[in-house]
């Protein structure tokens, strides 16, 4: 028995998976069957290169540690290491990082490790070195899927469903992709989520110094990745899982699939949901449309591509047009045309290349991120099955603007403000102090799994809307009638956020240092202002401390500017200004543009 109920019985020590023949090796030095051991040897000294456990015969498991030198700059950002793909293209520079992981995670060696990635270009040749890596570095296991493709929450789903001790995720998340663009490789721990910093130093830190990185030199089989099953790599056992149907069996322990499907059914009711290319569409095509039974016309942009179709996989105002577009978002949309004559649907999403990231729109109406996280913290006891038991605690990065705050203050919850990243989540969410936490960059999820979720956001938005419309003689409750009524309720806040893209790391660097130099300044010149500082957060489960995470300006009324220097770029740097002010319910209520 194959997949994932095999994988579960040996997480489980009730039985090992069936393992097969070691794969071919590739014609040449390392793969010609004539050649005898004593060749083999004599070759491979001649590349400088050590030959562990070689037995002779195409049998003969066979690993060699290659020399290698540093690469500058190969520093994991807010998630993982971004870099073009030409400079992953260079030679050496994937594995060179790839090892640090392996030697500065020794908890990994005789473990479980998933694999997988986001399909964008070099996701397939990445994922087949990383195996052969992994054989060689003593993974018991590694767990993936067909075509190496899952969305990073369904990875994070599998580590923790299996009991792996880690996961090696392929994704430059909401960066473009193709051969001129982005490419992305971060390390998850047993948690299920990303490294957190004190991991991912000790990997840059290993990547400074070093000399050596091991692989195993046969081929892998790419046949075997095309659908679930088990093959071997050397030696080590590959388990080929159906990450779709996994993450669908998930998302139906946490949400109400019948009540789902009597809102999709509406005559009403009608959605669409923009997978932009990315991984999210077989997810989507499997959830909204077979499970929920949603229209196949409903999906836009649903194949996944190497290069996005040319899209940059972001879900927001910017770059999600067809969204945009569709749900009549802006001025810039185009009038609807006589051969395009469907009315504007009630309900949008869209999610990025990963599919972690999320964004929600009613029609003609978008529903800002900061909004999104408080509307559904707010709504999430009575209109998700999961959390009936009430809340732990909520959570926010810092510049995520205080909507949810506001939630936590009337319901009476613990409130948590993190710096931005969403390891910072992960310990909050082990010691059970939050079951929902989100970010200002259209990322929002729970303590389901340790990443922020896409599809799971959209399914809380269809579940807050189907608790809102019970009743199907009732006049459909839409979604701007839920944020306005939210508004009134709790109070608006008034956000927004300007990135400033490509500036040259050294001017912004001093930039970020000048206003540090002007805090007492400020405090002294500015009328109002109550706060000028660098926020800092000491983690209440570990002791940590994070510095040097964002430039604040808060102000008696708690209006705020913020400056911080993003870490998820893959050039150059990129400073973000967030501009906030709160208004009352009764302010809020008079319905009032920003």
């Amino acid at each position: 028995a194959g997949g994932m109920a095999g994988v579960k019985a040996a997480a489980n020590g009730a039985a090992s998976l069936r393992t097969g023949s070691a794969s071919r090796r590739p014609d040449g030095v390392f793969g010609v069957s004539e050649t005898s051991s004593r060749t083999l040897q004599s070759l491979l000294q001649k590349r400088k290169l050590r030959v562990e456990g070689l037995r002779g015969g195409m049998s003969a498991t066979l690993i060699s540690e290659h020399e290698t030198k540093p690469f500058e700059g190969q520093l994991p950002g807010t998630s993982g290491l971004r870099k073009k793909v030409k400079v992953f293209q260079q030679p050496k520079y994937l594995e060179n990082f790839v090892q640090a992981i392996f030697d500065t995670n020794p908890q990994l060696k005789g473990e479980s490790l998933v694999l997988g990635g986001d399909g964008r270009f070099l996701n397939i040749q990445a994922s087949e070195t990383i195996l052969r890596m992994a054989a060689a570095n003593g993974i018991k296991r590694v767990i993936t899927m067909p075509d190496f493709l899952a969305s990073t929450p369904a990875i994070s789903h599998l580590v923790r469903e299996t009991k792996a001790k880690g996961a090696i995720i392929l994704t430059a998340s909401h960066n473009p992709g193709g051969a001129d663009n982005d490419f992305g490789i971060k390390f998850n721990t047993e948690n299920g989520g990303p490294a957190p910093t004190h991991v991912t130093d000790k990997i840059y830190e290993m990547t400074k110094s070093i000399e050596h990185y091991r692989i195993y030199e046969g081929a892998v089989d790419s046949s075997k990745f095309q659908r679930p099953g088990e093959t071997t790599v050397g030696p080590m056992a590959v388990s080929i899982v159906d990450a779709v149907e996994e993450y669908s069996r998930l998302m139906k322990g946490i949400f109400d699939f019948d009540l789902l499907r009597n809102l999709v059914g509406r005559k009403d009711f009608s959605m669409v949901f923009d997978a932009m290319h990315g991984v999210a569409g077989p997810f989507a095509r499997k959830i909204f449309v077979d499970d929920l039974g949603a229209s196949p016309d409903s999906l836009l942009n649903a194949d996944p591509l190497e290069d996005f179709g040319g899209l940059h996989p972001d879900p927001n105002l910017k770059y999600a047009r067809s969204l945009v577009d569709r749900m009549k978002l802006d001025d810039d949309s185009p009038p609807p045309s006589s051969a395009d004559s469907s009315p504007v649907p009630e309900f949008g999403a869209a999610a990025d290349g990963d599919a972690d990231r999320n964004m929600v729109a009613g029609k003609r109406f978008f529903v800002t991120p900061s909004d999104s996280l408080a509307i559904i913290a707010a709504n999430a006891k009575e209109a998700i099955p999961y959390f009936k038991d009430g809340l732990k605690g909520i959570a926010r990065s810092m510049p995520t603007s205080g909507a949810v705050d506001a939630v936590a203050k009337k319901l009476g919850l613990k409130m948590y403000e993190v710096p931005t990243g969403w390891k910072f989540f992960g310990n909050l969410m082990d010691a059970e102090m939050i079951s929902i936490c989100g970010e200002e960059s259209f990322g929002t999820g729970s303590n389901h799994i340790r990443e922020k979720d896409g599809i799971w956001a959209v399914l809380a938005w269809l579940s807050i809307l189907a608790h809102h419309n019970r009743d199907p003689k009732k006049d459909l409750v839409s979604v701007e009638d839920i944020v306005r009524a939210h508004w009134a309720t709790y109070g608006r806040s008034y956000y927004t956020r300007y990135d400033y893209e490509g500036v040259e790391s050294d001017k912004a660097d001093q930039m970020i240092d000048f206003l540090r130099s002007q805090f007492e300044t400020m405090k002294k010149e500015v009328p109002g202002l109550s706060i000028a500082d660098d926020f800092e957060y000491k983690d209440p489960v570990d002791g940590s401390l994070a510095q040097k995470q964002g430039i604040r300006l808060v102000f008696d009324d708690n209006s705020r500017v913020i400056f911080r220097l993003s870490g998820t770029g893959s050039e150059g740097a990129t400073i973000r200004m967030y501009v906030e002010a709160f208004a009352s319910p009764e302010v809020a209520a008079e319905g009032k543009d920003a």
